[in-house]
């Protein structure tokens, strides 16, 4: 082991409080000078795989203290809003780097590269967890990376300055980024804050693979890939350990060449590995489960939220509540930069990201789910539905209640000037806070509530059926609350029920073949 990575280690050891030297009377601590702990040096790497870690970590909790010793963890630097829920949806940013660390990996990735984020997943498990989305982040989509808060191995914190116009891939590695400066970037990209983030090494890959016996993927033609070491004929095979890292590692064989067409594959093995993972074969199997929460353990880095068995333990059990069928993956819309004449990089497609974005930020699924919850989608928008009263006849009361100051004003003006709504005024502060806007009405006021809906692109959700109150003349009106979700006047708030036409997307229970 180098002097680099000794150094790495025990700063990982001050950072999560562990001693240098086993304390007296606690088993199973591992003395500072076994070689595995080097599986805990401050590098990320490989991190394809960090998505299936959590179902063999969490699956294994029979031996806590010995698999808490396998576990490395660093700082989110308040990146994160703290840590995963469990009566909320979960978004977890999973990253790997093109770093080259551990035995056999010298052939991988960018030699001399200070650890990119070569493969970035944001993974959103819906609060109910019937449904979930993997949305895979490009690495040559330009983004904005922010001011990144730094914790450094000495403890104290630095301010890395952020730079505009750069591959997302920087938001790692350069100039000393740490993975909560990718966590901020992915909160300015998408508007979605992460719960917590994961990474693993390349050795991920090939551990995992190996311990569930090796995963089944299909090929739509033959694949000879010298760079990543990839030879395979058309048809389905069963692959593991170093050919299952080359097949996650191979673009210039599939597709376009290009890591689109990567992350394409790296979606479809995932998906075969997540089957494996949860079969009857794996789950009822002790020798491989175990064999899962050392792999998963040992290759795994987390924040610092997320630092033992017991926390990892119960993220997998909120995750083990998912159907494969419901588990989508899908990338970030991206088209080719226009500024380039030879392509290199791609930019966000505006027709289609924002609409992906709020898709998870609302919680909405890419599948169908649930036919109870279609019944209750339907009943909500049948409210929407009917005649509609004439502007002039729409009576309301506008109440602040958690948008931004002078929101009420601001949208009192704009619907009496500009939308006819004559008969509104402004109520003040609500007597609390809501996360959501709401429009309360009484039966006889539903074509009123129509009609303020359809202006105001409020979903059926924010109809609520209730009383009328009095206004200010002793006349019956509708109560609007703007909640926290308010975007100001005129800004639509009706959240997208679908993802957006030609936006590539696959299910973790369907086989798909790289092509």
């Amino acid at each position: 082991m180098d002097d680099g990575a000794e150094k790495d280690r025990a700063f990982l050891r001050r950072r999560r409080g562990a001693p240098e030297e086993p304390l007296p009377g606690r088993r199973g601590r591992r003395p500072a000078k076994k070689a595995s702990k080097g599986k805990k040096a401050l590098v990320w790497t490989g991190g394809t795989m960090a998505f299936v870690l959590v179902a063999g970590a969490g699956a294994a909790y029979f031996y806590i203290e010995h698999l808490n010793n396998n576990i490395a963890s660093v700082s989110d630097d308040g990146a994160s809003t703290g840590g995963f829920q469990k009566d909320k949806a979960i978004n977890i940013l999973l990253i790997g780097t093109d770093k080259r660390t551990g035995k056999g990996n010298e052939n991988y990735g960018d030699a001399g590269s200070v650890g990119h984020a070569d493969t970035t997943i944001l993974l959103h498990v819906s609060k109910d967890r019937s449904n979930a989305t993997a949305l895979s982040i490009p690495r040559d989509l330009i983004v904005d990376v922010p001011d990144c808060p730094t914790t450094q191995e000495d403890g104290t914190q630095k301010i890395i300055p952020g730079t505009q116009g750069v591959r997302f891939n920087t938001s790692l590695g350069q100039d000393g980024r740490t993975p909560s400066c990718t966590m901020r970037t992915v909160t300015e990209l998408t508007g979605v804050k992460p719960d917590n983030f994961m990474v693993a090494d390349f050795n991920a890959v090939k551990t995992l693979t190996s311990a569930v016996g090796g995963v089944e993927v299909c090929l739509g033609k033959d694949i000879d890939d010298p760079d990543s070491h990839l030879k395979l004929s058309k048809g389905t095979h069963t692959i593991e350990g170093e050919q299952a890292l080359a097949f996650v590692r191979t673009r210039h064989a599939v597709g376009f060449g290009g890591d689109l067409s990567r992350i394409g594959l790296q979606q479809q093995f995932l998906s075969a590995l997540m089957r494996k993972l949860k079969s009857n074969d794996t789950l009822s199997s002790p020798s491989k489960m175990l064999k899962l929460a050392e792999a998963g353990t040992k290759a795994l880095t987390v924040d610092s939220q997320l630092d033992s068995i017991s926390k990892l333990k119960d993220l997998g059990m909120e995750l083990g509540k998912l159907d494969t069928k419901n588990l989508t993956f899908t990338t970030t819309p991206v088209i080719d930069n226009p500024a380039e004449k030879v392509k290199a990089t791609v930019v966000l497609n505006e027709s289609s990201a924002p609409q992906v974005f709020d898709m998870i930020k609302n919680d909405i699924s890419f599948t169908a789910v649930k036919e109870k919850k279609k019944k209750e989608a339907a009943a909500v928008a049948a409210r929407l539905k009917g005649t509609k009263a004439p502007a002039s006849e729409v009576r309301v009361r506008i109440l602040n209640g958690g948008a931004v100051a002078g929101s009420a004003q601001e949208t009192l003006s704009w619907l009496q000037n500009e939308e006819g709504v004559t008969k509104s005024e402004n109520a003040g502060n609500a007597p609390a806070e809501l996360a959501k806007t709401t429009l309360e009405y009484a039966p006889d006021q539903a074509d009123q509530a129509r009609r303020l809906a359809d202006i105001m692109g409020l979903p059926g959700s924010a109809l609520k059926p209730g009383e009328s109150v009095t206004n200010s003349q002793g006349l019956p009106a509708m109560t609007l609350t703007l909640g926290k979700d308010f975007k100001g006047a005129g800004v639509s708030l009706t959240a997208p029920s679908k993802a957006p036409e030609g936006v590539q997307k696959s299910t973790a229970d369907k086989v798909e073949c790289a092509k």
